[in-house]
């Protein structure tokens, strides 16, 4: 996986900063060697297939720790062109700039870099000291900086957002 392909989920954390002086994503990680382990591997040498990395898959590059049973990655004249990770539930944790932790987990992640879109679906959740965001489905554009959240008929959305200067309480 190249540096940009394992960078986006970084990003992520910029859907979720709940105030303009919210921390960004660490990005000396993007510098830093990316470590994947998984039970199983399969996929072509080529773009005609998916790489599929199952069994226990362990991403982690500086800060960034991304645990899932599953991560579908596909690629368009050699470069990543979508990730998508699966689990009960597929977790990402990162540090931020500031120090601060950011975690999100859904059943599903999918990050597609052509539109620069992430999408969280099935009990999605994204915490930080700032606040957290909870939903049947989160959906940013890192272009734009719009998030979307909501579910089905019967999805609602919660969010938490902390007094500035205050210690985050318990009940995310």
């Amino acid at each position: 996986m190249s540096p940009r392909a394992a960078s986006a989920p970084l990003v992520l954390a910029l859907a979720f900063a709940l105030a303009p002086s919210a921390a960004d994503a660490r990005k000396s990680d993007r510098n830093k060697p990316m470590d994947i382990d998984a039970g199983h591997q399969v996929g072509m040498l080529d773009d005609s297939a998916p790489t599929v990395l199952s069994r226990g898959v362990a991403i982690t590059q500086g800060t960034l720790d991304i645990r899932a049973d599953r991560a579908d990655i596909h690629s368009r004249n050699g470069d990543i062109s979508r990730a998508v990770l699966t689990g009960a539930p597929a977790v990402l944790k990162q540090q931020m700039d500031d120090g601060s932790p950011m975690t999100a987990r859904a059943r599903k992640i999918d990050y597609d870099m052509a539109t620069e879109i992430v999408t969280l679906t099935g009990d999605a959740f994204v915490d930080q000291p700032r606040g957290s965001m909870k939903s049947q489905r989160i959906v940013y554009n890192m272009q734009s900086g719009r998030v979307e959240s909501g579910g089905n008929d019967a999805g609602r959305v919660q969010m938490r957002i902390q007094p500035r200067n205050q210690t985050p309480q318990d009940g995310g």
